[in-house]
């Protein structure tokens, strides 16, 4: 190795803060790709030693163990014996532990050490250890390890310096060092009797005050009292998206009322000015209106998983998803999808069985994911009345959208059901999983978070849904109408000709010709759905000030019966209406047969939800 850049590879247990240290050790100075033949990320990076020689870094995939149960883990076995493909054996390893979890963390470092590697043991999150009054000797782990151990705080860019030196003094020391051959592999008893011994022996003391954690999870995760506190801070999260969110969503629609006013008087009548005012304005502008209702949406899921809840919830749900073929591996995933389904489906490349995997690729998109928001809290809007469910505090427009997403995950549960019954055939499998410990969001991180969900959602609304909104309104304005035309504009246009003949299709289950306009546009993302109804209906109002003056929500109301808008909310809770999902399923299953597959199933399912969502309602008297 004289002369060649050493490469130093981090491994360790998932949650151990190993790219947090990987990312303080090389700043900007990273790459991200694919490992050659599998879709597993490979991040790479530089740093330097105090006297500035250079070292390669890679950071590897989260691993429990070197007899791998996922494509992550065997790619991590593969590199650290050299027989990945494209990747040299590293010269050193960096194991990461966790400090507070050191039974577990352990059991790796043990594995990872018998190789015969030069190897580093960087004892990570010192720091909150301490604060939960937790004291270790990294002095005695070293010696009971056999290996240098740094103390490290990654978030804080502690240890840093030490870290390099003892990283440079090991490779220093095992090339002074005949190379021996490795230890036999200890079995798994032996491993985590020794990682328990070992820890014991570096644990100078530990207060009572550790045993909160232990205390509050008897309760979180009891299987009745878990799902009662797991389903009340749902509930709770809905009710804010609508009681937190009046207030700014009125200041963002008089802003754009003022925008499209200012235009109006600014801009002579024609082409350019029906761009501006009723395309990019009543278009787009209706769908940043629900702006502060999904960063209420992700407040909760960040504080939620910032605080360490979000792997309970995980552990809860593994028995349910259990029951419908599904291990809880899944939960991460389809949590993920109700942010959006594309990282969501990316995020189940950690699931080992290759039938469990496709299974919740499948069902990823019938989580609620935020660009259904808009489209719900529209027709809720419109529809159901602002007012408290049997005088109590619970909000009748909250509960029916957190019926909506309960509908979706029902909806998921039963669909896994039958695909592990059928096309996808197969048994659950368990999964280890690690508690986190609980600790306070740090604000800086929250905030930033929001910012870039807000800046995703912004860079979306003038990107995808502007293009799109331009196109349709281009579509809905010409061919113009004639003067003595008993068709309104939008009927005589382009589009409304096609949404005419579209709407034979969906007529049987409620849909009206506005439902049957939206729906063409809302394949290139959800929330277009929105945008195609407000643009639909500013060209519609023309000058009239007074339908201009109406919010879209009324104009809806003399428009939809209850029972169309019913089924128009239960179209969305199932409809595959994402050109970016169809995309990326396509690129994780290798092929276009599951795609279409989906895109088959998940519209007969909205078809068939909004068909019997439409007539019991009519049934009732809503139609």
């Amino acid at each position: 190795m004289t002369g060649a850049v050493p490469t130093i590879a981090l491994a360790g247990n998932p949650n151990a803060g190993k790219s947090s240290l990987f990312n303080a050790l090389t700043g900007a100075r990273q790459k991200i790709a694919n490992y050659p033949g599998v879709t597993v990320e490979r991040k790479a990076g530089h740093a330097s030693f105090a006297d500035g020689r250079p070292l390669a870094l890679i950071d590897l995939p989260g691993s429990y163990s070197l007899t791998p149960a996922s494509p992550d883990e065997a790619v991590t076995r593969d590199v650290v014996l050299g027989r990945q493909a494209g990747e040299r054996r590293p010269d050193a390893l960096v194991v990461v532990v966790d400090a507070a979890n050191l039974d577990n963390h352990l059991c790796f470092a043990l594995e990872l050490i018998a190789l015969g590697l030069p190897t580093v043991v960087a004892l990570n999150m010192l720091d909150l250890a301490e604060r939960d009054g937790l004291a270790l000797d990294p002095a005695r782990l070293a010696q009971e390890l056999g290996v240098p151990v740094v103390p490290t705080v990654a978030v804080r860019k502690r240890g840093l310096a030490d870290l390099l030196a003892a990283i440079d003094g090991a490779i220093l020391s095992h090339q002074a060092q005949e190379d021996a051959d490795p230890a036999p592999p200890p079995t798994d008893a032996a491993l985590h009797q020794r990682a328990r011994a070992i820890a014991r022996a570096a644990t100078l003391s530990e207060t009572p005050g550790r045993r909160w954690t232990q205390r509050v999870d008897a309760v979180v995760l009891h299987p009745v009292a878990g799902f009662v506190i797991l389903l009340a801070l749902m509930f709770v999260m809905f009710q804010a998206v609508y009681a937190w969110s009046e207030a700014p969503i009125g200041w963002i629609e008089n802003g754009i009322a003022v925008m499209q006013e200012a235009a109006g008087r600014a801009l002579p009548d024609g082409f350019l000015r029906g761009l501006i005012v009723e395309g990019l304005l009543a278009g787009v502008g209706a769908v940043v209106v629900f702006l502060p209702q999904i960063l209420i949406l992700f407040l909760f899921i960040l504080l939620l998983e910032a605080s360490g809840y979000m792997t309970r919830a995980a552990f809860l749900m593994d028995g349910l998803m259990a029951k419908v073929g599904l291990s809880g591996r899944g939960f991460i995933p389809l949590l993920s999808s109700f942010a959006c389904a594309v990282p969501g489906i990316m995020a189940t490349r950690a699931i080992p069985d290759a039938k469990d995997r496709l299974t919740t690729i499948l069902i990823a998109p019938l989580m609620t994911c935020s660009a259904r928001l808009p489209v719900y809290t529209l027709i809720i809007g419109a529809f159901i009345p602002a007012r408290s469910v049997g005088g109590s505090p619970v909000g009748l427009q909250g509960l029916v959208l957190f019926a909506l997403y309960v509908a979706g995950i029902v909806g998921a549960l039963l669909v896994a059901f039958a695909l592990r019954r059928s096309v996808t055939k197969g048994n659950a499998a368990g999964f280890m999983m690690e508690m986190p410990r609980y600790q306070w969001p740090r604000l800086r991180d929250i905030a930033i978070s929001l910012w870039q969900r807000a800046w995703i959602f912004l860079r979306r609304a003038g990107t995808i849904i502007a293009m799109t909104t331009v196109i349709l309104w281009m579509l809905l304005s010409f061919p113009k109408a004639p003067a003595d035309s008993e068709l309104r504009q939008v009927d005589y246009s382009i589009a409304g000709r096609i949404a005419s003949g579209l709407e034979t299709v969906v007529q049987p289950v409620g849909f009206n010709h506005d439902i049957a306009l939206a729906l063409i546009p809302a394949m290139a993302a959800r929330e277009v759905a929105v945008s195609a109804l407000a643009t639909a209906n500013a060209i519609d109002a023309g000058d009239d000030e007074d339908a201009m003056a109406q919010s879209l929500s009324e104009r809806l109301q003399g428009r939809w019966s209850i029972a169309t808008a019913l089924a128009f909310l239960a179209w969305f809770v199932f409809a595959p209406q994402c050109i970016s999902t169809i995309a990326i399923t396509r690129r994780e299953t290798n092929g276009w047969r599951w795609p279409m597959f989906m895109v088959g199933y998940l519209f007969l399912l909205a078809y068939a939800a909004a068909g019997i969502t439409y007539w019991t309602a009519v049934a009732f008297g809503l139609g």
